[in-house]
């Protein structure tokens, strides 16, 4: 437990003028933006001047990177079942903290096995257990409002990566991949534990708030039972929800990471690969909101199925673009698949199967996503030296896609028995 002097009176969070959660979901995303370090396009940032420091090939890196992402998968399990058994306050405050003191000593890698070790514990740490913590965070904290607030959070949290990007390319570029890396390590330590030790709770319950999906209830009202891991396994839903969304992770990966390639093989040039990522995280944006707002209204299942069917449809153009204005197409449609995509990525969980058992189950599906994430670059990169077309796995992904969209919307919800609960007077 964190010190009780950084525990305000109940009576304080009950007397704000707003619900906490408000407080809680920007730190979340903060707290998700930080994973950076531990992700494709964090470690992307810099992979060049790394591998000439160490002197690495491309071969001899692509193996660590591989494996330090497939073992730093296993962080995800048990983080699920830590953060169920403590809550999330004090497991975030330890990740973050953990993850930032491994930032830092990845400065000063001088070889192929400690590069190893320290990319192995940022995957582990950030891509793996941070991930988990951050979006169990506001599946803790929101209820009835879920869908919007999981907008808000992505929305936020492209907001983060985007500025945080540009800051450390701009960092790395005057002072070094070592100090930008130790500097952004030193932030995680000294300025983001810390906030979050500070205002960071674990539940509503947890600080004398209702649930809130209490909120505004003035009488006895119904209430939703949570269910277990078990239940999870058992559910149609959570493997089709897990394979669509795995499926998108596996796309957007391979996409991403070989971007400027990809397009350049359709005749486009250097300018069209900025502008094509520039249209993508825009819309993808706005697609975040959308989707939030879509979600209060339309089942998961209806917005996942939109989401995919946009996705197929991308790819598909793709096969066939030649000009700007169907580049530009194509760049809409992949993304507002990606805001629809993360909303219901985030989402799902908790409506589906309730709060007490959201890191587990998380943790789970976060092996599955991280695993997919690694396989798709992988993977076109085999299909486009044996067939010599990157649009081959484009074109193998589109039925998947419309497939696993459809079986989204058909598959029905788990089921969560009702419960009685009394509104605290």
């Amino acid at each position: 437990m964190l010190p009780k002097t950084l525990n305000p009176p109940a009576t304080f969070y009950r007397r704000l003028p707003f619900y906490y959660g408000w407080v809680i979901l920007p730190i979340a995303a903060l707290a998700m933006t930080a994973t950076l370090p531990g992700r494709t396009h964090g470690i992307g940032l810099i992979t060049a001047p790394l591998m000439k420091d160490l002197e690495l090939t491309e071969v001899e890196f692509g193996w660590i990177n591989l494996w330090s992402i497939l073992l730093g998968a296993a962080f995800c399990w048990p983080i699920g079942r830590v953060l169920d058994r403590f809550g999330t306050r004090i497991v975030l405050v330890i990740v973050v903290a953990a993850l930032g003191d491994t930032v830092v000593a990845t400065g000063h890698v001088d070889g192929s096995w400690t590069l190893f070790i320290a990319l192995l514990l940022t995957r582990g740490l950030g891509q793996g257990a941070l991930s988990v913590v951050s979006t169990a965070l506001v599946g803790k904290w929101f209820v009835r409002r879920l869908t919007l607030a999981m907008g808000v959070f992505a929305i936020l949290l492209g907001i983060g990566f985007l500025g945080s990007i540009i800051g450390m390319g701009v960092a790395i570029k005057h002072a070094g991949w070592r100090a930008a890396w130790e500097g952004m390590g030193w932030t995680l330590l000294v300025g983001l534990a810390p906030l979050c030790a500070l205002l960071v709770r674990s539940t509503p319950e947890s600080c004398g708030l209702d649930s809130e999906s209490q909120l505004d209830v003035k009488s006895t009202e119904s209430d939703r039972a949570d269910l277990p891991l078990s239940a999870a396994l058992l559910s149609p839903a959570f493997w089709v929800f897990t394979s669509a969304s795995c499926l998108f992770n596996f796309t957007w990966s391979a996409v991403t990471l070989f971007n400027q390639a990809i397009l350049e093989s359709r005749g486009f040039s250097e300018s069209d690969f900025y502008l094509v990522m520039a249209i993508i995280t825009f819309v993808g944006l706005i697609a975040n909101l959308l989707g939030g707002w879509l979600a209060t209204r339309w089942p998961l299942g209806r917005l996942l199925m939109l989401g995919m069917i946009l996705l197929a449809v991308a790819l598909q153009v793709f096969t066939w673009i030649d000009t700007d204005w169907q580049l530009i197409a194509y760049a809409v449609m992949f993304g507002i698949s990606s805001g629809l995509v993360t909303v219901v990525h985030f989402a799902f969980h908790p409506q589906a199967f309730g709060r007490t058992h959201l890191g587990q189950i998380q943790g789970l599906f976060q092996i599955f996503s991280v695993i997919s994430s690694a396989l798709g670059p992988l993977i076109l990169a085999w299909v486009k030296a044996k067939w010599g077309y990157y649009e081959t796995l484009f074109l193998a992904i589109v039925p998947l896609a419309l497939i696993l969209g459809l079986a989204a919307a058909l598959v029905p919800q788990p089921v969560r028995p009702l419960v009685l609960t009394e509104k605290r007077s």
